[in-house]
């Protein structure tokens, strides 16, 4: 008995340091959650206006731009999925790549060939032990990343859409991660992001307007719709991949701190259970003693009586 008390002793001592560890890290997820928050609020403005300045600019125009004219036959696609570098997140990053795969099933179901382009090393993990080819990839900036960041991953997006596809360009741009809901929810969404989706065609305008719906002015362009494109185009890429980035990294910071409070909470009731364990064992033990001493004062006295006779 005495043996299994120190092993309770011993297993409750390595779970209290386990303990002291996830919750750690849970404050830790906690504090980062807020500065995320916080970046993610800031960019969601930026990134939908200029979303609305670049579909403007496409619909008040008839040019035939690359980055906003859908192919005839499109017949290749890239596919951008951002998971996280580190683990201890739940099912974070398994729920990004799954959204990923739905998403790449989908378009190799509509005849695409896909490029595939991984953020974190967890993407990069699960495709390189299927020995799955990535175009690219990139890691170590998914729980702080800046736009920096979000410039070099959009760079070869963007010039891959600008090549033709018999030059290994591609014909659409979509992605996939992990949308920031709240602290509690954290949804995997799959997002096209080029050719943009206009949502008003020129051939439903009076339609609309009839309805009573808001519909997009005239414009004038200087120097040109095309050259507008250009310039707005490049941006409006980064800054949805940088929004995408900071959402992803808000979820996976608030999927951390759930994963490491279920973790602090189980090491609690691994606590108690073992404690019970090894109070019943040295209840136990303390009874044997008792039956022990007892057992030995009847012995003695039995002996003492014969002696006396």
């Amino acid at each position: 008995m005495a043996a299994s008390l120190r092993v309770y002793k011993r297993r409750i001592k390595s779970v209290t340091a386990t303990k002291k560890i996830t919750r750690a890290m849970e404050m830790i997820a906690a504090s980062r959650i807020v500065k995320a928050q916080r970046k993610v609020a800031a960019s969601t403005p930026y990134a939908d206006e200029l979303t609305a300045a670049v579909t403007a600019v496409a619909y008040g125009s008839d040019v035939k731009h690359p980055l906003t004219t859908e192919a005839k036959r499109p017949r290749r696609a890239a596919v951008l999925v951002i998971t996280s570098d580190r683990g201890l997140a739940g099912a974070y990053s398994s729920n990004a790549i799954k959204a990923g795969e739905h998403l790449t099933g989908q378009l190799a179901s509509e005849g695409k060939e896909v490029d595939t382009y991984i953020v974190g090393r967890k993407g990069v993990s699960y495709y390189a032990f299927r020995e799955r080819r990535v175009t690219q990839s990139w890691t170590g900036f998914t729980d702080n990343p800046t736009y920096a960041d979000a410039k070099a991953v959009a760079a070869p997006l963007i010039e891959a859409l600008e090549r033709d596809t018999d030059e290994g360009g591609v014909d659409e741009l979509h992605i996939a991660f992990t949308e920031f809901v709240s602290m509690m929810t954290q949804t995997p969404v799959e997002r096209r992001m080029l050719p943009l989706r206009l949502e008003h065609s020129a051939e439903d305008s009076a339609a609309v307007f009839q309805k009573g719906e808001q519909v997009h002015a005239l414009y004038d362009f200087e120097p040109s719709a095309e050259k507008v494109l250009d310039a707005l185009l490049p941006r409006y890429v980064e800054s949805r991949i940088y929004n995408a980035l900071l959402q992803s990294a808000a979820s996976k910071h608030a999927a951390t701190r759930r994963a490491m409070k279920s973790a602090t909470d189980n090491a609690e009731d691994l606590i108690k259970s073992l404690t019970r364990l090894a109070n019943a064992a040295r209840q136990a033990d303390i009874t044997q003693e008792i039956s022990e001493i007892v057992g030995g004062s009847s012995a003695l006295a039995d002996a003492t009586a014969g002696s006396e006779r």
